[in-house]
C-alpha cells in the first residue's frame, strides 16, 4: 500500500493535496486521479481545466505520474 497525494495546477496556481489517500497500486492511483479530475471540474468554478495538470507523488514527495486534466476532459472542438 503506498500514501499518495494529488497536487494539482496550472501555470500560475498550484492547489496541494493535505491528506493524501492510501492505493493499493498504480492503477488505483490513476482510478482516484481521474476522479479527483473530474470532481474539479465539477465545481462551481470559471476555470477551464484544460490547462491544468495533476501531480501524483508519494509519500517522500517523488513524483508517480503527471495527469493532464485534458486527458480526462478531452479535447475542445
Amino acid at each position: 500500500m503506498t500514501h499518495v497525494y494529488f497536487h494539482c495546477s496550472n501555470a500560475d496556481e498550484l492547489i496541494l493535496d493535505p491528506r493524501g489517500i492510501d492505493v493499493e497500486d498504480l492503477a488505483e492511483a490513476h482510478q482516484r486521479a481521474q476522479g479527483v479530475i473530474r470532481a474539479f471540474v465539477a465545481s462551481d468554478s470559471p476555470d477551464d481545466w484544460r490547462a491544468w495538470s495533476l501531480h501524483a507523488s508519494d509519500e517522500e514527495g517523488e513524483e508517480l505520474f503527471l495527469m493532464p486534466f485534458a486527458c480526462v476532459l478531452g479535447r475542445l472542438h
